[in-house]
């Protein structure tokens, strides 16, 4: 889609991931918690978030990417790691990840729409 770059990306389908967690039934959504700060406040500094269905996540093409044209993933690119949602824009694939979340809403997260770009407006999937 190229929104970031186009590039061959290097990574672990986030489905393997998923095989070895353990899936509550009542898990609808995968949330990426990641390291860029959006905000700061006196409460403490808010962090971008992104969140994807299950279907989208255990689409062979979603991967955990931490290598960009066979070199390891650059900070510029989402290092340490970031998603590749192959089936959505770019504002779809958070960079920086640090934590992985499995949820059953996001309505008490952020702006409760799902992600920082969908709380300013965006829509929830963003699907190509």
């Amino acid at each position: 889609e190229g929104w970031s770059c186009i590039a061959k990306w290097t990574g672990t389908p986030l489905s393997l991931v998923l095989d070895q967690a353990v899936v509550k039934p009542q898990a609808r959504y995968v949330m990426f918690h990641c390291l860029d700060t959006i905000e700061q406040s006196l409460s403490g500094n808010i962090k971008y978030y992104g969140t994807i269905d299950l279907i989208d996540a255990r689409h062979p093409q979603t991967i955990l990417a931490y290598g960009l044209n066979g070199k390891p993933l650059p900070v510029e690119n989402g290092a340490p790691l970031r998603v590749r949602v192959e089936r959505q824009l770019g504002y779809k694939m958070p960079k920086y990840i640090y934590k992985i979340e499995l949820v059953d809403s996001f309505a008490n997260v952020g702006g409760g729409r799902g992600g920082y770009w969908e709380d300013n407006g965006y829509d929830w999937y963003g699907g190509i």
